[in-house]
């Protein structure tokens, strides 16, 4: 009776946030299509998604966080992709960060660092990728060097969301380039912007506007030793794909919202479109589009809902991750195309959502790890999950 009680509890909690973010999402629904057609950065808005606790959405309470379950966190993802998916870059970028110190940190490090990353008070994201290594992060070049109390890190980043309006970073170093494999010499750092951290140029994409997407350099810039996360080198990589197994989560979510997009705007716009006399919904090629495009979202929400379980169980869940951004995104992919096809030319307008939909869902198969390499860590556990 009690462990029910605590179920039904849990599941009004829910609701009632749900139902605050789709209020929220209800307000800023006019503004978006201007927004992204602009490039501007939502200042508003992430104001209030600020103000609603979102920069905490996974930390825990006793730090200043809402304590979500990351189950709950995928469906607010969902939601808000569905209205313009860019807005959930700003705070997955930010809670990758956070869940690398909250997973990985010292006590320490966790009382200094997520009541401020809580808060939104500092806001940033996970530091990886450099010119020559996105996928390969075993190749990165950014080095660091102990100096006393301090470490000296010198080398770049780019294609960092948040880099521009966020203020520190998860930091993936070299603190021994020489180490054999090469991952056993990678530390992750907490980096807040300081003397020696220099922003480069902002970057242009093809979709995923409003968000900043940007490079940085680093020259001589000092850390203190106390922002190692663990206080122990060598296990950077292994701290920065254990937070990412959240990211590819939230990618998934957006893939989901993305495609759930694309059908809502196709069903809509099928009953008020006419050819030959008739609701374009009532030709059967038509039917056959929204029914695929149905499919996809629910297996998409169904592959997002069994990955953020295993997550909350704390269970490994690479595979499960992996299964639910693959399928996820390459649905947005798929949707969105057909979305283009059944509004015909005015899908090609930007009067439209739907030209958005198909510009922001090739980022979602290439982010966090592309889709290409979810199939490899797919099929790798399935062979260690199953040996003979």
């Amino acid at each position: 009776m009690n462990e029910f009680y605590i179920m039904q509890q849990e599941k009004e909690t829910e609701q009632q946030i749900l139902d605050a973010v789709d209020k929220f999402l209800i307000r800023i629904k006019p503004a978006v299509h201007q927004l992204e057609a602009d490039d501007e950065y939502p200042e508003e808005i992430v104001a209030q998604m600020q103000e609603m606790g979102l920069f905490g959405a996974v930390i825990d309470p006793k730090y200043g966080g809402l304590g979500l379950s990351v189950r709950t966190y995928a469906k607010i993802v969902e939601r808000i992709a569905c209205v313009w998916m860019s807005l959930t870059g700003v705070f997955n970028s930010h809670l990758i960060m956070a869940m690398s110190v909250q997973r990985f940190g010292t006590q320490q490090q966790k009382d200094k660092w997520l009541p401020l990353f809580a808060s939104g008070e500092m806001r940033g994201a996970l530091a990886l990728t450099e010119a020559n290594c996105g996928t390969d992060l075993q190749s990165i070049q950014t080095h660091a060097k102990r100096v006393g109390n301090d470490y000296l890190i010198n080398g770049s980043k780019t294609w960092i969301t948040n880099s521009l309006h966020g203020s520190c970073f998860a930091l993936l170093v070299k603190t021994n380039p020489n180490e054999n494999p090469a991952h056993k010499g990678m530390s992750l750092f907490i980096a807040p912007k300081g003397p020696g951290f220099k922003m480069g140029k902002t970057l242009k994409k093809l979709g995923y506007k409003g968000i900043d997407t940007a490079e940085f350099f680093l020259d001589n810039y000092a850390l203190p030793a106390e922002n190692l996360i663990g206080l122990e080198e060598g296990h950077g990589l292994q701290h920065a794909l254990g937070a990412l197994a959240l990211g590819r989560i939230n990618v998934a979510a957006r893939g989901v919202g993305v495609a759930s997009a694309a059908l809502k705007d196709s069903i809509q716009y099928s009953q008020l479109r006419k050819t030959f006399g008739k609701p374009i919904c009532q030709h059967q090629s038509i039917q056959i589009y929204l029914a695929d495009m149905a499919l996809r979202v629910e297996a998409g929400r169904l592959l997002v809902d069994s990955a953020a379980v295993a997550f909350d169980k704390g269970e490994r869940c690479d595979m499960e991750a992996g299964m639910a951004k693959l399928f996820a995104t390459e649905a947005a992919m798929k949707n969105s195309t057909e979305a283009l096809r059944i509004h015909g030319a005015y899908g090609y307008s930007t009067e439209f959502n739907v030209e958005r939909y198909y510009r922001d869902a090739p980022l979602l198969a290439i982010g966090e790890g592309t889709n290409e390499l979810q199939r490899i860590i797919i099929a790798k556990q399935l062979i260690e999950k199953n040996p003979l």
